[in-house]
């Protein structure tokens, strides 16, 4: 398969949408992290407050690590438009596959922060396993 100019080009939007899905989880997170602080700085000084807080810290470093990787794809995409352009293929070739990791990667580290987020509700929830399959399981085993 030849690899020409457009089919990085086409990985642009995807990139482009995915940045802006992180940098609107980083500002919802942001937003969070204030309601929390002024809680913590009004005196209510509990142990789940305090949880709440490491788990968000926690989450924050993925979505800075989510952030950095999808720069990476983007970056890894120009360069290897850059390099199709001077004819080098070979080198064009291992920075889009080297893109689509990159995006790969950053994808994964949602995966993590979704399930960082639902251990964090069902500790709220006091439930044995968190997962929505063993809640349905408890639900009809009651009817």
């Amino acid at each position: 398969m030849e690899l020409t100019i457009n089919i990085p080009a086409l990985l642009f939007p995807a990139i482009s949408l995915i940045m802006l899905a992180y940098t609107n989880r980083f500002l919802a997170l942001a937003s969070l992290v204030r309601s929390l602080k002024s809680k913590y700085e009004d005196g209510d000084k509990n142990v789940a407050l305090h949880q709440q807080i490491e788990n968000l810290r926690y989450r924050l470093r993925l979505i800075k690590n989510m952030q950095a990787f999808g720069v990476l794809s983007f970056a890894s995409c120009l360069f290897c438009m850059f390099f199709i352009y001077l004819e080098w293929n070979t080198v064009a070739e291992i920075l889009f596959a080297l893109s689509l990791i990159f995006f790969m990667i950053s994808l994964i580290e949602i995966q993590i922060s979704t399930k960082a987020l639902e251990l964090e509700l069902s500790s709220l929830e006091e439930l044995d396993n968190p997962s929505i399959v063993s809640r349905l399981k408890k639900k009809f085993d009651k009817n």
